[in-house]
């Protein structure tokens, strides 16, 4: 630090010269400029600003993908959930559309929940145990803020129940805003399986979900303050979903979730709880989560969106995509969902043909017809040989809202693909099936109704019209490779 120092000092005092300070003889002149040297250096060693500028703390951090890759980054230990999210978006060129989220996955207790993008990344891992394993993932979650957007289809009508006088029915924004406002008392009730305390065996019981902490009822339904006992509250304390419940915990059903103090990491200290289908656990996990972090977590929601505002750039959600027509001295929108399809196939055909024509000066006609085949391979959404239960783990793992998509490989059928499709928190699964007409090779999912030369052409007329699905396809699932 000596040099340092000195050039500290140099600039201070530039009259100066730095031949005065090269003690190779301790004069009279260079000891004097010596001695005030170390006494300025010494006031700025223990000066606040300078205590905290060289004793700034850098942590290295390690981050997986969902294909177990990870890599390793040095973070300041302040840095939030977002900032990482954010770090990785850049170094992975992905596109920023406010589904990245960062996870916390604890192996030896089979559990994992979102991390906040508010929160602090390193006090995070400080609560882990030294032998525990624990895990950070980076991956999309479609569903992370999607409450705020449709707030009924998180909180089904039976289950919310509002000390207010509101008449029985509730908008979209009047529900976020009692769970908002620290006035209003929501409430969530219903009925939960609970893994007895020492024992492994699960007993049903009527919940109740208040500001205050989670309670359950010790006679039936009665929610009477004399029947109701307390099992956690959220202040320092999170919940989790179960990533194998039934194995690890013999739990009744695959919609298992617990709550689990900060600073506690075994199994005995879970307050173990299951749901009897994905809706109701939804519900639950939603509800603990706006109770804990309230309007903070409202203000994650909004964040991104000012930022977009501030900075605007062109939007490619599904209101900005129509079907358009060229062919006259006007454009128009096509609203006839019939002109759309016939003008979507017939633009199709054009567009493929016009390609075979320009690859075939290169190569042979078949060359070019396996490379209109093989489009879909490069494309984000395609996942190749991932198996009917990989999808649906995959699907799930990066949210369960409507529109939510992948197309891979049939497993049955090696000539077909499959679409999975997650619509009202339930996948299904369509098959894609090849139809030849005239020695060309279509691809339809209405046993060739509307037929497609590939299956980007497919997944994009999806993308603007339901057809025979039950909704639009909106957001892929993606993996990348940290």
């Amino acid at each position: 630090y000596l040099s340092i120092y000195l050039s500290i000092y140099l600039s201070i005092h530039p009259s100066i010269h730095p031949s005065i300070l090269q003690f190779k003889s301790l004069g009279s002149v260079s000891f004097y400029f010596l001695k005030k040297f170390i006494i300025v250096s010494c006031k700025l060693v223990f000066s606040f600003d300078w205590f905290r500028l060289f004793s700034t703390v850098l942590q290295v951090i390690k981050v997986y993908s969902e294909d177990n890759t990870s890599r390793a980054v040095e973070v300041p230990s302040d840095i939030t959930a977002r900032d990482i999210c954010q770090l990785f978006i850049l170094k992975n060129h992905c596109i920023d559309d406010h589904s990245w989220t960062l996870f916390e996955q604890i192996p030896h207790l089979s559990i994992e929940r979102t991390i906040e993008d508010h929160e602090s990344v390193i006090e995070v891992q400080s609560g882990w145990g030294m032998d525990s394993h624990c895990c950070l993932y980076f991956r999309k979650n479609y569903a992370k803020y999607e409450f705020f957007k449709k707030p009924l289809d998180f909180f089904p009508e039976h289950m919310v129940s509002i000390s207010s006088e509101t008449n029985g029915i509730m908008n979209h924004s009047q529900l976020i805003q009692t769970f908002l406002s620290s006035s209003s008392c929501p409430e969530i009730h219903g009925f939960l399986h609970a893994k007895e305390h020492g024992r492994k065996s699960w007993k049903k019981f009527y919940f109740v979900l208040r500001r205050s902490g989670l309670y359950f009822s010790n006679k039936g339904t009665s929610k009477e303050p004399r029947h109701l006992q307390f099992i956690a509250e959220f202040s320092d304390s999170d919940v989790y979903t179960l990533l194998s419940g039934k194995k690890v915990y013999g739990a009744p059903t695959d919609y298992g979730f617990c709550v689990k103090a900060s600073k506690l990491n075994s199994a005995r200290d879970l307050k173990l709880l299951c749901a009897d289908d994905e809706q109701t656990r939804t519900c639950w996990v939603t509800a603990m989560r706006l109770f804990k972090y309230g309007m903070q977590l409202y203000q994650n929601f909004i964040q991104p969106h000012q930022k977009q505002k501030s900075s605007p750039m062109r939007s490619i959600s599904e209101n900005s995509l129509v079907a358009m027509d060229f062919s006259g001295h006007k454009t128009r929108v096509i609203e006839n969902p019939s002109e759309a399809l016939s003008v979507a196939v017939e633009e199709g055909l054009s567009w493929r043909r016009k390609s075979c024509h320009r690859l075939s000066s290169h190569g042979s006609p078949s060359t070019s017809q396996s490379s209109m085949s093989t489009i879909h391979v490069a494309q984000p959404w395609f996942h190749s040989k991932l198996s009917r239960d990989e999808a649906q783990k995959l699907i799930t793992q990066q949210g369960l809202i409507d529109g939510v998509f992948l197309v891979r490989d049939s497993q049955s059928n090696p000539r077909t693909f499959v679409l999975s499709l997650c619509h009202t928190q339930k996948i299904k699964h369509f098959q894609i099936v090849p139809v030849e007409e005239n020695g060309e090779l279509f691809y339809s999912l209405d046993d060739g109704h509307t037929r497609f030369t590939d299956l980007l052409q497919l997944v994009e007329f999806y993308q603007l019209n339901r057809g025979v699905l039950p909704c639009k396809l909106k957001h892929h699932c993606a993996r990348i490779t940290l």
